[in-house]
């Protein structure tokens, strides 16, 4: 049998492809969860929850509609484990659901769906905490102490993954933006000309200004631009 240690090197070599392909977050999540059932034998099923800002929770990846039915009731109950993994950054193991009095409305609604043990760990980056990923079973016991270090590792290092590909996601964003705004070459070049009139510097430099003040305000460039000509426009009328 292969050691816990030994059997991560081989997912998350796996898992390293996601990282070098730069797929989409979805596409990482459904990797994800597939990977979690054979890292984790015991395990009939897995599910990837991921919270927002706003914190609304939505499962993004699972390996079957019943996982997705067993989260749905947690986020309806707003009780369970992968709640409770996420929002206390720490594993969460229920051994039977019909003995586990922690979430009685959940535990019940569980076992009416033919589930009898859960394992949850959560997902943090940094200072984020960006969900958590869980296992199912439908057998009583099915987890222990060996199967909450192979998931929290699991974990840890899915959330590094989650983190990037989501970062990945939103560099393109911001390239098609700038790509975008430099189709809108007129307004850009007027306001390099008022930047670089107004603080002495070249070509490069003015649009490197009005780049970084368009992070700050949190506009495209061609947005900062567009407004940064009709405010010099409006002071010279």
């Amino acid at each position: 049998m292969l050691s816990p240690a030994e059997e991560l090197v081989t997912v998350f070599a796996r898992m390293s492809g996601v990282l070098l392909s730069q797929e989409t977050v979805t596409t990482a999540l459904e990797l994800v969860t597939h990977l979690a059932v054979e890292a984790v034998e015991a395990a009939d099923a897995a599910g990837i929850t991921l919270v927002d800002a706003q914190g609304r929770r939505t499962t993004n990846a699972a390996t079957d509609p019943l996982t997705e039915r067993a989260d749905a009731t947690q986020y309806e109950l707003d009780q369970g484990p992968c709640l409770a993994a996420w929002a206390g950054r720490t594993g969460v193991r229920v051994d039977d659901v019909r003995t586990d009095a922690r979430w009685p409305r959940w535990a019940s609604a569980a076992d009416d769906l033919g589930l009898r043990s859960a394992l949850s760990s959560p997902l943090v980056a940094g200072d984020a905490a960006l969900g958590a990923v869980k296992l199912y079973a439908r057998t009583p016991n099915a987890f222990d102490a060996r199967s909450e270090r192979l998931l929290g590792m699991f974990a840890a290092q899915a959330a590094i993954l989650v983190a990037n590909v989501q970062s990945a996601e939103a560099g393109r964003r911001v390239s098609e933006d700038l790509r975008g705004a430099l189709r809108d070459r007129d307004a850009i070049a007027c306001a390099r000309g008022v930047l670089m009139a107004r603080e002495g510097v070249d070509q490069a430099g003015a649009f490197a200004l009005l780049a970084a003040r368009a992070q700050r305000e949190g506009r495209t460039v061609h947005a900062t631009a567009r407004a940064l000509v009709d405010a010099t426009a409006r002071r010279h009328r």
